[in-house]
Formats: C-alpha cells, structure tokens, sequence
C-alpha cells in the first residue's frame, strides 16, 4: 500500500480523522491530505518534540498554523488539544503519524485510529 493510501483510507477514510500526515523521521512529507499544509517549521518541531517533551508541554505545537495545547506527550505519542478540535501525533520506527480530528469527533474516537495505523507500521518494520 502506497503511503498516500494510508493517509486516505486508514486515516481520513476512517471518518473520524479530518486531516493526515506521515512525516519521514529524517524529514520530508511522505504523505498528506488534501490541502493539509504543515510548514517546514512545524515539521520540525514536530520531529524535535519527541526529544523535547518538556519544551512541548510548555509550549504546545502548531499544526498547518493553529495552535494546539498539549495533553500528553513521551517517546511516542503527543496528544494535542485545540477548543474543541484534538490532534494525535504518533512516531514509529521511521515515520511520524499526524492526524487531526474536529468536533464533535472526541479523542477516544480518534486515538485508535492514529494509534492502530502506527502499531500496525511498527509491526511491519515502519
């Protein structure tokens, strides 16, 4: 299955995720969904966060521009909180999992989609 697949079926196909990414760990969009714009800059801090999840606790993170609050972060996972919109960042072996979901989607719904999709790569070397 080709990366944009993934973004399109696992993630927003799912009907509970709004807007996707995967992010290479070296950098790079691998694949993204219709008009999702992560700036280089987002991108970076994305892939830093992982290492940081002190700063972005304190700070949060933006995503295609909005801000998001932070929930929960550690090694691999970063759940973000924006009013009534959330975002589940996920990191595998070589990728890095973006997913957005807008209300009335909660993250209990949202999660396991992000999630499941990152267990499965992991599973299969990614």
């Amino acid at each position: 299955m080709s990366w944009q697949a993934y973004v399109d079926t696992n993630l927003v196909g799912s009907g509970k995720i709004a807007r996707a990414a995967i992010l290479g760990q070296q950098g790079g969009v691998w694949a993204v969904s219709a008009g999702y714009n992560l700036s280089t800059e987002e991108q970076s801090a994305i892939l830093k966060a992982f290492s940081n999840p002190e700063g972005v606790q304190a700070s949060g993170l933006r995503l295609a521009g909005k801000k998001f609050f932070t929930l929960q972060v550690d090694g691999e996972h970063i759940y973000l909180k924006q009013a009534a919109n959330g975002a589940v960042i996920r990191k595998t072996k070589q990728a890095v999992l973006v997913g957005e979901y807008d209300a009335p989607t909660q993250a209990p719904e949202a999660t396991p989609v992000v999630e499941g999709l990152g267990d499965y790569l992991v599973g299969v070397g990614y």
